[in-house]
């Protein structure tokens, strides 16, 4: 195959940080290539190199594209060669239709008037080829994650795309909209659409990917065809060492109960009449990992939410019980002041102030901590954040560094900073290491067994089976609202978790 893309020891600086180290980058044309890598690793910088984000003058080394060299001064320049991102963050508008968003810059235009029906033909043209058959005047807020991730993908191809970027592109998605997107991308691959998908998930990479570059700490380490891809391999490449165990070893020390949910009843913020969480009750002891596992939508983090200062949800009921004692959860403050913490899904929306610094994150849940009469004493707000960036790991040149500008893994590790900084009794975490690699996964898993080993409560939701199944020791089974099964480590499977729910929907059938 020709060589669309090659990328020449690309190397970019930010303040006190190189970013990237020489890279090299190989693309042929029709090809998927995957781009793999820590979180910090480069990745998205090097991609932002290529669309323009970051202009020619702002990084040293050469980029061709069809033989040419490239001079990017802006994204317009590399969307007029046919080089189009879709980053992470989707970035579409709510308000506006599908019409307006496929075509927003890009207008079907007469003179200085859109063509309004020559746009809405287009765009269910464009809409037909990426599968989804909604009316182009629909609004993009009224629809899922799913959908909107495939509205990006319909509005490069508007762009005349010829080389398609999708950073973390399923990160957000259900497992039918993931493997949706992966069909999808292999139709534009028979079509002749050259694509790089950067992601942490090896099993969809394994999956469509043509060739692997895998990149660490700025610098390219292998590139894999197809015959030598295999999930160890990369991995042992990622990290700079082979991970025989994906969990880390425990010897579970599993003490008394220390916190109890009884009879708990949650209805929909906005739709009266239907309740999102059906007399749920569970226990976790010290000293124990407890997973909650179920299929997207059966209410895991509304539960989770409601549990934490009542966060979601109204006319809640029910009783939680903290050390034998009933325990007032009714507002954040007091359900942190209970010894409960909750570490959301969306860190980004929910979990940090991305343009606060570090040091302000990690102690904000607890400024009462760092103050002294009242007032907020800087310096110890300064030592308490550096002992928390050593004590996780969290690379960064300093503490003052905003939190916008850490990869998501070390995002993920100053929010769970600002929560064990509170001291909890009970850490319930909710989809902990989604969007971040192998790497750092393996460190949130061993700071979960250290909280246990403390005597602390750990409540884990996730997505991921696997996962439930490597770190916890008992697993309850939601499904629909309803706790439907409480499964112990030994007789835990996929299998098994998916009959209860199974069997559940049955009933409810």
């Amino acid at each position: 195959m020709p060589v669309l893309l090659e990328m020449r020891e690309i190397s970019k600086v930010f303040p006190g940080v190189r970013a990237l180290d020489r890279v090299d980058l190989s693309v042929e044309q029709g090809e998927i290539h995957a781009i793999c890598g820590e979180n910090g690793a480069g990745k998205s910088t090097l991609m932002k190199v290529l669309s323009g984000v970051y202009p020619q003058g702002s990084y040293d080394g050469e980029i061709r594209f069809d033989g040419e060299v490239l001079h990017l001064k802006g994204i317009r320049d590399s969307e007029a060669r046919g080089i189009i991102i879709i980053h992470q963050e989707l970035a579409l508008v709510p308000l506006l239709s599908i019409a307006e968003n496929l075509f927003l810059g890009n207008e079907v235009a007469r003179g200085q008037v859109i063509n309004w029906p020559e746009t809405f033909q287009r765009t269910e043209r464009l809409l037909a080829k990426v599968g989804l058959k909604d009316a182009p005047t629909t609004k993009v807020e009224k629809l899922g994650v799913g959908k909107q991730q495939l509205i990006e993908i319909a509005k490069a191809l508007a762009k005349d795309v010829r080389l398609l970027i999708l950073d973390e592109p399923t990160a957000a998605l259900q497992e039918n909209d993931s493997q949706k997107l992966l069909d999808l991308m292999l139709e534009l691959k028979a079509q002749g659409v050259t694509q790089i998908i950067i992601s942490h998930k090896l099993n969809e990479i394994s999956r469509v990917a043509d060739r692997i570059t895998v990149i660490r700490d700025g610098a390219t380490v292998s590139t894999l065809n197809r015959a030598e891809i295999t999930e160890d391999r990369i991995i042992r490449d990622m990290v700079g060492r082979d991970m025989a165990h994906r969990y880390p070893d425990r010897e579970p020390k599993i003490g008394e109960v220390l916190m109890e949910v009884r009879d708990w009843n949650v209805w929909h913020p906005d739709q009266a009449g239907r309740q999102v969480i059906k007399r749920a009750g569970f226990t976790v002891r010290k000293g124990e990992i407890v997973g909650i596992a179920g299929l997207m939508g059966t209410g895991r983090t509304e539960l989770a939410m409601s549990l934490f200062g009542r966060s979601y949800g109204r006319n809640i009921s029910g009783e939680v019980l903290i050390g034998g004692k009933p325990a007032d959860t009714s507002t954040v403050a007091r359900a942190i002041d209970a010894g409960l913490a909750y570490v959301t899904e969306d860190r980004k929306a929910l979990g940090l102030v991305l343009e606060e610094p570090i040091s302000r994150n990690i102690t904000l849940a607890n400024l009462a901590g760092v103050a002294m009469r009242g007032i907020l004493d800087k310096r110890r707000e300064t030592r308490v954040a550096e002992s928390y960036r050593k004590q996780m790991s969290i690379r960064t040149p300093g503490v003052h560094q905003k939190a916008v500008n850490l990869s998501g893994g070390n995002q993920q590790k100053v929010v769970l900073s600002k929560w064990l900084f509170t001291d909890p009794q009970v850490l319930i975490l909710d989809e902990p290491t989604r969007g971040i690699d192998v790497g750092a996964k393996f460190e949130i898993y061993n700071i979960m067994n250290q909280l246990a080993e403390m005597g602390k409560a750990v409540v884990m939701i996730s997505s991921e089976m696997p996962e439930l199944l490597g770190m916890c020791d008992r697993i309850y089974v939601m499904n629909e609202g309803r706790i439907v099964g409480e499964l112990p480590r030994g007789k835990a499977s996929q299998e098994a978790i998916m009959a209860l729910i199974l069997k559940d929907s049955g009933k409810a059938a």
